[in-house]
């Protein structure tokens, strides 16, 4: 969907995309994202029960099912409360140690949720923690959607405060493989600082100067930046574009050597974006 206030060429989705799908803001900068469909309610990642509670009172929702992607307090502080007071059904990483999670899962496995028209499949995508999975399906059958937790951000990705480059680069290397038109439900409003860094990396690249533009004009209205899109990532996210040429010789500039591997490229990348101001 183009659009219309973005500057030309730049194919952005935006929260409008989807009336069933809602970013709560929680925090400085979380999203708790929470489908929705004829009076019934799925959450991803609820640091904070009260965003969701809000919003069930305020447009008559029952709370069916939590989703999480990995085990950080901002992403699982809401689960109990949230679990408690509902009923919900929680999913949750196999291998991370949660509040809650009455179905654990790892790649391969589905979640299916009928009366949500809800479908997703289960990704392990370790990196930012050694058990984060994400999930790609569908909701209300639009769109595919992709709630990648903190692996993927719109112009980043997550710190590897668990994991190592290599498992980092495998991980996002699932996501690009996406079909274009999925929307990319990241779970920060990182946008702006993620695309400021991506410009000092690729100066070059149209797309991402218009991009930031456009993100720019969505924060200054008090409006998210999200979701972003697999097909806008893979112009403009340079930890999605470790093997293109341009992205190699300024990795390998920035750390002053030669680069073997898109590996290293990323490492190099992580670094970069870490110390970067």
């Amino acid at each position: 969907m183009q659009a219309s206030s973005a500057p030309a060429d730049v194919d952005v989705p935006g929260p409008s995309s989807f009336a069933s799908l809602v970013p709560l803001p929680a925090f400085s900068d979380n999203y708790i994202w929470l489908a929705r469909q004829q009076g019934l309610a799925a959450v991803v990642d609820p640091g904070q029960a009260e965003p969701v509670l809000r919003a069930l009172r305020e447009h008559g929702l029952q709370l069916r099912a939590i989703l999480l992607t990995h085990h950080h307090q901002d992403h699982v502080g809401g689960v109990l409360e949230l679990s408690l007071s509902t009923g919900a059904v929680v999913y949750g990483p196999a291998h991370e140690s949660l509040p809650r999670c009455d179905i654990a899962l790892n790649e391969g496995d589905h979640v299916r949720i009928p009366e949500l028209d809800l479908s997703m499949d289960v990704l392990d995508v370790p990196g930012h923690t050694a058990g984060h999975i994400a999930y790609f399906g569908r909701i209300s059958g639009v769109e595919p959607v992709l709630f990648c937790g903190d692996t993927l951000f719109a112009g980043g990705c997550g710190r590897l405060f668990e994991g190592t480059p290599a498992q980092m680069a495998d991980s996002l290397g699932k996501f690009v493989t996406l079909p274009a038109e999925t929307q990319v439900c990241c779970a920060h409003e990182y946008t702006l600082a993620n695309l400021r860094w991506a410009q000092a990396v690729d100066p070059a690249n149209r797309t991402l100067q218009q991009w930031y533009q456009r993100a720019q004009q969505l924060r200054e209205q008090g409006r998210p930046t999200l979701p972003s899109s697999i097909g806008l990532e893979r112009d403009t996210n340079p930890f999605l574009r470790t093997r293109q040429v341009e992205i190699t010789r300024a990795a390998a500039a920035q750390a002053g050597r030669s680069l073997n591997s898109p590996v290293e490229v990323f490492a190099v990348l992580r670094e970069w974006k870490n110390n970067f101001k």
